[in-house]
């Protein structure tokens, strides 16, 4: 069963001959490799590319063993390349051979050759990992399936499946496991034997135990403003003698951060035109991954997890993202109001409640009053929980279903 990422496949398409390194990242597991290496070859041979003219690595197979050396791949590529027209390298799991960086840089210097790389350990998780090629690389960044991506291939209803998409995310072959079981032991496994075991091996992390409590303690309050004094006052109410200072725990989640395992959402004062440093919210990249560090006790806080998954959709969209706040005066009091998101691209601005019902006339108060205090013009749209139809309040403000929002990528735009 193929599971098409057209999205990210014309992001692929779109730069082609733009002379740069292209470098896919993401979480391990989320299909970086299956969109080199089979829907992107696929697009070439199809578009009259001459499969010769393809040249595609993955160094994690035995078959490829020697070409882990630099100097054996360089000159091993170099011979593939026996005329003026383009190739294509396809270079997967580049992060075993050594020196990798430098051979990429040499291979730029081919005039007929677009490369393509993914990685997928520790190393070229690194958020920063574009930096290591000098301002040669663009990043392409992919994340776990999203909603639409998933649906496709889903057999039952938009509420099962949204149902079973909160609670079990969108790694590729967390949603083509056939049972709950098996969607559990593959999510658990994954958080044991590699999210984990990444973030440790790579910054020689010490104290395995209280990163877990902490990515923990993250996805019990995911969508809440915290801070690392926080976290850490909170592991000293639990253990006087813990060690986690506020300094580590600012560590542990730029750790977390570099292997994309969450995203941070900076606090943006909307009026005031400027950030707030601290607090901020944080969010996981797959609700799958956050629902297994919780052994699956939270996976009904749908509040949260529809919240979670609307910002992973903006992000995926291409969206910069942070929290709102708006200040307004009730007589003598400043008051801050809070705006979920505010999603940003180029000269596009959009602002978006998170509402999981809004059933009562005090409830559609309370979610439109910080919109309607941002006095400009840009658009501003309330997401429910629940499949309704498309709507239009007499101040502007839309309501949309968390069903349409998630389905059409172009949801946002009318």
């Amino acid at each position: 069963m193929e599971i098409k990422r057209d999205y990210y496949l014309n992001e692929l398409i779109d730069r082609i001959d733009n002379k740069l390194i292209k470098i896919i990242t993401g979480i391990r597991r989320c299909g970086k490799s299956y969109l080199l290496n089979t829907i992107f070859k696929n697009y070439l041979i199809e578009q009259g590319i001459d499969e010769e003219h393809i040249i595609q690595l993955s160094f994690d197979e035995k078959k490829n063993k020697k070409y882990i050396d630099p100097d054996v791949l360089d000159e091993y590529i170099r011979s593939l390349i026996k005329d003026n027209e383009k190739y294509y390298l396809l270079l997967d799991e580049i992060q075993e051979v050594e020196e990798f960086e430098s051979v990429l840089i040499g291979f730029m210097h081919i005039d007929n050759v677009e490369i393509y790389v993914t990685g997928s350990n520790s190393k070229f998780l690194s958020s920063d990992i574009v930096t290591e090629f000098r301002g040669r690389g663009d990043e392409i960044r992919i994340y776990p399936l999203s909603f639409a991506e998933f649906y496709s291939v889903y057999n039952g209803s938009e509420e099962k499946a949204l149902s079973e998409y909160y609670t079990y995310g969108g790694l590729p072959l967390t949603v083509l496991a056939k049972t709950d079981n098996a969607k559990i032991n593959y999510l658990k496994t994954q958080k044991d034997n590699v999210y984990i075991n990444d973030i440790v091996d790579r910054n020689k992390i010490q104290n395995r135990e209280e990163l877990e409590i902490l990515v923990q303690i993250i996805a019990s309050d995911i969508g809440c403003l915290t801070n690392p004094l926080k976290l850490s006052n909170h592991f000293k109410e639990r253990d006087r003698s813990s060690s986690m200072t506020d300094k580590t725990i600012y560590n542990y989640l730029r750790y977390l951060q570099d292997a994309f395992m969450i995203e941070k959402a900076k606090r943006f004062d909307v009026r005031g035109k400027k950030f707030i440093e601290t607090p901020q919210k944080y969010y996981f990249t797959d609700m799958g991954i956050r629902n297994s560090f919780l052994d699956f006790r939270q996976s009904e806080e749908i509040s949260h997890t529809m919240e979670n998954v609307i910002y992973i959709e903006l992000k995926k969209r291409g969206y910069n993202v942070d929290v709102g706040t708006v200040e307004i005066r009730e007589g003598d009091a400043k008051k801050q109001l809070e705006i979920d998101f505010v999603a940003n691209k180029g000269n596009n601005k959009i602002y978006i409640q998170s509402a999981l019902e809004m059933k009562t006339k005090e409830k559609v108060v309370q979610e439109q009053k910080s919109l309607i205090n941002v006095n400009d013009f840009f658009k501003k749209i309330i997401i429910v929980g629940s499949n309704i139809k498309r709507t239009r309040y007499d101040n502007g403000i839309i309501l949309m279903g968390i069903h349409d929002f998630l389905l059409d990528m172009n949801s946002l735009d009318y």
